[in-house]
């Protein structure tokens, strides 16, 4: 069932690029990755509303705590990267490098994580760092 919930957010951030190249036309990139962050941080919090799931914070550790507020700067440092690059290039161009991420994670994975590194995966991220300078050249 993961897998579902992979196409959706893949076909989700396909949407995001096209919306926010249309969106950040004419404007701060900065200030378009905010308004961007204002609606998710209302959509997030309504369906945490709704599943009435919003008493478990008062559970999480430090460790929880921590890795999600890094995870949540990580985050925002990619949107504005990502708002800023696809103001000024391509969609075509920027949603795939941004991909690189993909690749990116499998290592940090291999490496923080101890995910074992399998032929496939590691064939995949290679054709994905391949494709990613690509395009860039």
């Amino acid at each position: 069932m993961w897998w579902l919930f992979a196409l959706l957010s893949a076909f989700f951030a396909a949407l995001t690029a096209l919306f926010a190249k249309m969106g950040v036309k004419g404007i701060d990139s900065d200030l378009a990755t905010a308004i961007r962050t204002l609606v998710i941080l209302f959509i997030a919090w309504g369906i945490v509303v709704y599943k009435g799931v919003g008493r478990e914070a008062a559970s999480l550790t430090r460790e929880n705590w921590i890795f999600l507020v890094l995870s949540g700067c990580a985050t925002g440092l990619s949107w504005i990267f990502y708002f800023r690059a696809l103001q000024l290039g391509r969609v075509s161009q920027v949603a795939p490098v941004d991909k690189l991420s993909v690749a990116i994670a499998i290592l940090l994975s291999v490496i923080f994580l101890k995910d074992v590194l399998t032929w496939k995966t590691a064939i995949g991220a290679g054709l994905i760092i391949g494709g990613t300078f690509v395009l860039i050249l």
